[in-house]
């Protein structure tokens, strides 16, 4: 089992005043030492999360901003001293793996402090360390795998390879769906906004045919004869 902190550090409308959440969690027993989260990210809020990590390890990041705005956000990582490992600013999704040096808490967070007004909904994916070998003493063996292991092999490879497509596909269309909805709200309002002014431009250019048919009377009364 793998036990994550998270923080949650969001300010509110006044710049200097930050409030910040602190949660501890368990997220699970997490097979090869990973997770897969999907979370809302204010405007001008940061999130962080906090893994504690043993030295020679390998741990990767993966993420990618499904909705709202430009679809990009600033996301950094850093070591136990406070050094940044990795840094980057409006990627709408990237990819970053490292090699633990030294042992302590691992810090990488997702910040949106340069949008004033777009919320993002961000997702991420955490695996720390090697996946496990599908069989017990498949490293230790000196021998060849049977036919029927390596096809056990070949076929646990390809459904990795499928689960990641699927991860992959459902990511897209998310986002094609938000995008979708977001231009069909757009032409919906832009529609409303055409028929209004249609309407006002055909009640003007009617008032305007009827004041030239209008017979003006004169004025009645006037000097006697």
């Amino acid at each position: 089992a793998v036990r994550v902190a998270v923080c949650v550090a969001m300010p509110g409308a006044v710049r200097g005043a930050v409030r910040t959440l602190c949660l501890a969690a368990l997220l699970g027993a997490l097979g090869a030492g990973g997770t897969e989260l999907t979370l809302e990210l204010p405007d001008s809020a940061q999130r962080c999360f906090h893994q504690e990590l043993e030295s020679g390890i390998k741990f990767t990041l993966d993420y990618q901003v499904i909705s709202g705005g430009h679809y990009d956000v600033d996301c950094y990582v850093e070591d136990p001293n406070g050094k940044t490992i990795y840094q980057e600013t409006k990627k709408q999704y990237d990819s970053f793996s490292h090699h633990t040096e030294v042992k302590g808490v691992y810090t990488f967070c997702f910040s949106n402090e340069f949008s004033t007004f777009s919320h993002k909904i961000v997702y991420f994916d955490f695996q720390v360390g090697d996946e496990p070998p599908i069989l017990p003493d498949m490293n230790n063996r000196v021998t060849a795998l049977t036919q029927m292991e390596s096809a056990c092999v070949t076929i646990h490879e390809m459904l990795n390879a499928v689960i990641d497509s699927q991860t992959h596909y459902r990511l897209r269309e998310a986002q094609d769906r938000s995008r979708a909805e977001e231009l069909n709200g757009r032409v919906s309002y832009w529609s409303v906004g055409e028929t209004l002014i249609l309407f006002v431009v055909s009640i003007g250019q009617v008032m305007l045919l009827k004041s030239f048919f209008t017979e003006k009377r004169p004025s009645s009364g006037g000097a006697g004869t």
